[in-house]
């Protein structure tokens, strides 16, 4: 039996792990807190309210006073921590929105979980991007990369990395790193890529693409990413970081004309929905390519197992039949 923090969990991966991780582990205690942000949905976890092991809060990271509140109410065995702000644009516009929330917010957990008097068999899990790594044109990022963030957003993240390692080397802090590529899946909130495009598409409008459209992602379903996860809770070196990815590099606009063309096909649309493509100015400080060298993690007895084709398929089925979640 364990008691488990999840931070984030209204969020698009923290909810995707809650649905997957409660019913299997009745045993086991887990409270949810969350901000109630804007790309919170209580909708995404509607179903583990009927689960006695789960426990929702509403609580702001950013409130120090909340956390420490929160961490002597409860002995937690494991923190996982997924809170974040995420979205690119959004923090090239508001930089310390991300700054309080990716960093302060990370910082108030660590001060917090560092007041307990000891930590045999416990565990604070940060989830974290490959974008702390920058561009590269040749080769893949992994753990041994150098950090060079682009956006304000992946700055923060690359804060609060160095945070959590050097609470681990200053307080011997059990914790553990993970950095993953593009995730996307159902219930993924609108301003992300694949919603987007899909949400343009029902509704006949412009498809804006950054540039030409040529930067590279490598885009990992969420359930492989909650089974990465899963697995480093349980065989992952404490103090160790591990990249997180599907080998999976598609172009922007690649992807766009993929979606498009399932898009199509569902909605039995006579035109091409390619057409709507509109190229807008690129991004500021945009990175041209993402590649993740996975293979630490594949050692501990990690791989893929959703096929992307099939995956985006029934991804976009899911946006096309729950339109009221994109538009």
């Amino acid at each position: 039996m364990k008691t488990i923090l999840v931070t984030g969990g209204l969020g698009f991966i923290g909810s995707n792990f809650l649905n997957s991780y409660v019913p299997s582990n009745p045993k086991d205690t887990i409270i949810n807190v969350d901000s109630e942000s804007y790309a919170s949905s209580f909708e995404s976890t509607n179903n583990l309210s009927k689960f006695q092991n789960y426990t929702y809060l509403n609580i702001d990271i950013n409130s120090y006073s909340s956390v420490l509140d929160l961490f002597k109410n409860y002995e937690f065995d494991l923190i996982i921590h997924f809170a974040a702000e995420s979205h690119v644009d959004n923090s090239i516009t508001d930089p310390l929105i991300f700054a309080k929330t990716n960093v302060l917010g990370t910082l108030n957990l660590l001060q917090a979980f560092k007041t307990y008097k000891a930590f045999k068999n416990k565990l604070f899990y940060h989830v974290s991007t490959d974008e702390v790594y920058g561009s590269t044109v040749n080769g893949s990022f992994n753990e041994s990369s150098n950090f060079d963030p682009s956006s304000p957003y992946s700055a923060s993240k690359a804060s609060s990395d160095h945070f959590v390692k050097a609470f681990f080397k200053t307080y011997n802090l059990p914790v553990i790193v993970s950095n993953c590529s593009n995730n996307y899946g159902p219930w993924q909130y609108k301003e992300k890529l694949i919603p987007t495009v899909v949400s343009s598409i029902i509704q006949n409008k412009r498809i804006p693409v950054y540039g030409k459209g040529l930067n590279v992602r490598d885009w990992i379903h969420v359930d492989d990413h909650i089974s990465a996860i899963n697995l480093l809770i349980k065989k992952g070196v404490i103090g160790e970081s591990y990249c997180i990815g599907s080998n999976n590099e598609l172009s922007n606009i690649k992807l766009i004309k993929k979606i498009c063309k399932i898009s199509d096909k569902f909605l039995n649309k006579d035109s091409n929905s390619f057409d709507l493509v509109e190229f807008v100015d690129d991004r500021l400080g945009h990175d041209i390519r993402y590649s993740i060298d996975s293979n630490k993690l594949q050692e501990l007895g990690w791989k893929t197992n959703v096929s992307f084709d099939e995956s985006l398929q029934i991804t976009i089925k899911w946006y096309i039949e729950n339109p009221e979640w994109i538009i």
